[in-house]
């Protein structure tokens, strides 16, 4: 979808038509139901949108796919019954809402991956349903829920795109990423399970075939079209990849950009340097270290329409400033690779879904890692024969919010990194936050794969897929699109058995084997991963007065959730790694606040008629 383009599906009721019509409905864009009823209405025009109707059916695929209103007509003529709609559509690639009104049954649905969301409210008793919280909320007029703005301090962040469905707006919920909404004819609403992750059962020769040609197809979803799009070439293996997958589709002129580092050990520029040698027909820029913005930069006076905290806040001024640089080379999109280290690097909790089946060639692994850990053999062994439950683990994070760094046995081996409260958070919010995860364990109907490693592994994805959603909102310029969660590629890369996508020596071998042929095997053949974490320390270093500038009169602290003395105390004294990694959440949360209190309705739709 396009940065200004929103919308809202209403149920096929009377109530909804009245609803529709207290919007504006004449001056919006608007989709019917067989019954001559609003179905979709809001401004999609322009925007990445086919639609087709054919007898009682209506179906709109919204996002970057490859269909055409022609042949998604064809789909739709074969529709009996709303359910049918993922057979005809659902495989399709790309990145796309999929929306349907079958004789007066809806059925909406995201990307697995959270890409792309629905929220859904009651207003005025009517069931209402948006791909952003903020349209919901502007309709009801709400208020921010402080005990989820408290859970957003943790780092690691929790995804709480699969838990319980609250968010940061009171009454309005979201819909779990692998559950389609369903309405019947008078308006009922309850959810169906349209997405579950693959069993890890495939080798490897046979997965990397799977990864080669959803990646592929991903990239051309973005290339169709031509004009010309961009790509990060920071030189490691993910984004390298897309660059060359983006030159072999040959439809689209490319234009690749990385910005220097400022860590001499961080060998990514050499490697970005051999892909440029072998991209020649690419247009490739190269941003000097004194020519782009630190991270943090600007934070102080930072605000942004967003419908909750953006995750990636502290990037903001130097992924505006790639943008108008893409932009001013003719980009209409441009491509990231996030989601590749996630979906290509097995979490190490596959050693404790494996313990079992495997436990003389986990002993073996898990010696290796304890090493690399520095802790003991007993240690690493309870943590990974440790079964308890993923409802046991959300009971166990909300009790140990403020206990000290966790072993990385226990970190590793478990069902994701246990969230930790910062030090300048208020007991209040840390009560707050256990809350919302107590809240969270008793709504949670389970992990979001049978395997611990999986659902790591879906729970970073939902993360980053929800992070380039936000972003996408927040920056002027071209879209971002990260082909690595788009569903297909996610469902490909967690096909493969843990224990031949993570190899000893190798690096990334799933991706590897899936590029051989179309990235140079010299560039394949690297081993080593390049590290940011100097880039993050001088940003700290250099921009403090901005954050510091950011926590006068914090909206954080009148809310009863930061001590501000503190956070300058930790800034000022070099606080602990650990601990200043979660200063970009605080940063993220104010930010937020203080958008939402000077901008008191940013949404596009009135609550009380009319639209913007």
């Amino acid at each position: 979808m396009l940065k200004d383009t929103w919308w809202l599906i209403l149920p096929d009721t009377e109530a909804a038509a009245a609803l529709a019509d207290r919007l504006g409905v004449r001056d919006l864009d608007c989709l019917r139901h067989a019954s001559g009823r609003p179905w979709l209405l809001g401004r999609w025009r322009g925007a990445e949108a086919v639609t087709a109707e054919a007898g009682d059916a209506r179906v709109a695929v919204l996002g970057r796919c490859p269909l055409t209103p022609e042949a998604l007509r064809a789909r739709v003529a074969r529709l009996r019954d709303v359910r049918e709609v993922e057979g005809a559509v659902g495989r399709v690639a790309g990145s796309y809402h999929v929306l349907a009104s079958v004789g007066g049954r809806v059925w909406a649905r995201g990307t697995a991956s959270a890409a792309c969301r629905l929220f859904t409210a009651r207003v005025g008793g009517v069931p209402v349903t948006a791909p952003g919280a903020d349209v919901p909320a502007g309709l009801l007029d709400s208020a921010p829920d402080h005990e989820m703005l408290a859970a957003r301090l943790m780092d690691p962040p929790i995804s709480w795109t699969a838990l319980g469905g609250r968010t940061i707006w009171r009454h309005v919920r979201a819909v779990r990423p692998d559950e389609a909404l369903l309405w019947e004819r008078d308006g009922a609403q309850r959810t169906v399970r349209w997405w579950r992750p693959p069993a890890p059962e495939l080798g490897l020769r046979a997965a990397a075939e799977g990864v080669r040609t959803a990646l592929a197809e991903a990239v051309a979803t973005c290339t169709a079209g031509g004009g010309t799009v961009s790509a990060d070439l920071s030189g490691g293996l993910d984004s390298t990849s897309l660059c060359f997958l983006t030159a072999a589709q040959d439809e689209a002129e490319l234009v690749t950009l990385r910005w220097e580092g400022v860590d001499a050990q961080n060998d990514d520029a050499v490697w970005a340097r051999r892909a440029v040698a072998a991209l020649p027909g690419a247009t490739h820029l190269v941003v000097a270290q004194r020519e782009t913005p630190d991270w943090f930069a600007g934070v102080d006076g930072m605000r942004l329409a967003t419908e909750e905290p953006v995750a990636w806040a502290r990037d903001v001024a130097k992924q505006s400033d790639v943008l108008e640089r893409v932009g001013a080379h003719g980009s209409r999109l441009h491509l990231c690779g996030g989601g590749g280290d996630e979906l290509f690097t097995p979490s190490p909790a596959h050693l404790t879904d494996l313990v079992r089946s495997h436990p003389l060639l986990v002993s073996r692994r898990l010696r290796r890692l304890r090493f690399d850990w520095r802790v003991g053999r007993t240690e690493a062994l309870r943590a990974v024969c440790d079964r308890g439950g993923y409802q046991q683990w959300l009971h166990r994070a909300a009790r140990d919010l403020t206990a000290s760094q966790p072993a990385p046995s226990a970190s590793q081996l478990g069902w994701q990194p246990p969230p930790r409260m910062p030090g300048w958070a208020t007991p209040g919010a840390v009560r707050a936050a256990a809350a919302a995860l107590e809240d969270a364990a008793a709504r949670c109907p389970g992990p979001l794969a049978p395997q611990r490693s999986l659902h790591a592994v879906l729970s970073q994805v939902r993360e980053g897929g929800n992070a380039i959603r936000q972003m996408n909102q927040a920056l002027p310029g071209p879209r971002y699109a990260i082909p690595y969660t788009d569903d297909a590629v996610v469902a490909a890369a967690l096909s493969v058995r843990p224990l031949e996508a993570s190899v000893p020596g190798r690096f990334k071998p799933l991706l590897t084997e899936a590029m051989d042929g179309i990235v140079p095997r010299e560039i394949l053949r690297r081993t080593s991963k390049g590290r940011y974490g100097t880039d993050f320390y001088r940003a700290l270093r250099r921009r403090r007065g901005e954050i510091l500038a950011l926590l006068d009169g914090s909206l954080l602290a009148k809310a009863g959730l930061i001590d501000p003395e503190r956070l300058r105390r930790a800034l000022r004294t070099h606080a602990s790694v650990p601990e200043l990694a979660l200063v970009t959440h605080t940063v993220a949360g104010e930010i937020w606040l203080r958008s939402v209190a000077e901008r008191p309705r940013p949404w596009p739709v009135q609550p009380n008629g009319g639209a913007r």
